[in-house]
């Protein structure tokens, strides 16, 4: 099995954040994703990861929409990574 993780970003229209914030959260995936995280960054910036276990790096998997065109700034950024290894640190998130 392989391990990828999917990347998306996205910079909401001027005044937005917030809402594009909720509306990432709000998304479903159809498919639960082995672990899914939701960050804010400067700029009004969101990005979610999710992290899929799969039969290959190319396989189709489920991915966040397109917020509508409003809501956002610029296009959407998508990337796609293959997990190489992983260490499990002491991470309380806090």
């Amino acid at each position: 099995m392989t391990v990828v993780t999917l990347m998306w970003e996205a910079r909401a229209a001027s005044g937005r954040g917030g809402e594009l914030l909720e509306w990432a959260r709000a998304q479903t995936l159809g498919a639960a994703p082995l672990r899914r995280e939701t960050f804010r960054a400067p700029g009004e910036r969101v990005l979610v990861l999710t992290w899929w276990e799969t039969d290959g790096p190319d396989d189709r998997l489920p991915e966040l929409p397109d917020p509508d065109a409003a809501l956002i700034g610029r296009p959407v950024h998508r990337w796609r990574f293959q997990s190489l290894d992983f260490s499990a640190a002491d991470f309380t998130g806090g």
